[in-house]
């Protein structure tokens, strides 16, 4: 990671781009890569918005967890340094099928046009300074890595890590700290709820153990 990189705020609405995005996909499948060359005129944190869709809405993408989670690590890491991230080849060369991918694009559309009309600067002390954009980075980071952890078919196991790292990606892209704190909060209660579920198998655990013994 060797030139830095500067987030600038989006010419067009992220709306727009899913649309036009999924209306260009005419293969079969795609790759990573080819989705960041798609989206990458608004930068790497709006490629990161768009790997949040599937844990937003309810639509199907076999096995993306743990690839889009590491990818939106290597972006948060990317954000934290102020530097253009490294993403491996193996990863950006993993394929999605278009059956599966321009439902959840065009369902992100609409989602997101909802978000246009809200988001605006505000609350500029989360959003200006090279600590607090590193600490912004960092957490988009820990909510990856909340978003791999092994829960996937429990409910809100996803869908919270999604809306932290959704609203951390706007907050910081267009610089609205109210979106940053709602995903602060995101991630406490990711990790309130991770506590219980962890909590819960223990006892579960020693309660069937008493019970056999």
């Amino acid at each position: 990671m060797s030139s830095s990189v500067e987030f600038q705020n989006a010419e067009k609405s992220l709306a727009e781009t899913l649309t036009a995005t999924a209306a260009s996909i005419k293969t079969e499948s795609v790759t990573l890569r080819e989705l960041l060359e798609s989206i990458g005129e608004q930068g790497l944190l709006v490629f990161c918005m768009f790997l949040t869709i599937p844990f937003l809405l309810p639509v199907s993408i076999p096995g993306v967890s743990t690839v889009f989670g590491l990818v939106i690590v290597l972006i948060g890491v990317g954000v934290t340094f102020n530097r253009v991230p490294w993403l491996p080849a193996k990863l950006m060369n993993r394929t999605i099928e278009r059956a599966h991918l321009v439902p959840a694009l065009e369902r992100g559309a609409k989602l997101f046009a909802r978000l246009d009309n809200v988001v605006r600067p505000r609350l500029l002390v989360l959003t200006h300074g090279a600590t607090v954009n590193r600490l912004n980075g960092l957490m988009l980071v820990f909510a990856a890595l909340l978003l791999m952890a092994p829960f996937g078919t429990i409910p809100l196991t996803n869908t919270l890590p999604g809306i932290a790292i959704l609203c951390l990606a706007v907050g910081m892209l267009q610089r609205d700290g109210f979106f940053i704190l709602i995903g602060y909060l995101a991630i406490i209660a990711t990790v309130i709820w991770f506590a219980i579920l962890v909590g819960g198998a223990i006892l579960a655990g020693q309660g069937l153990s008493q019970l056999i013994s």
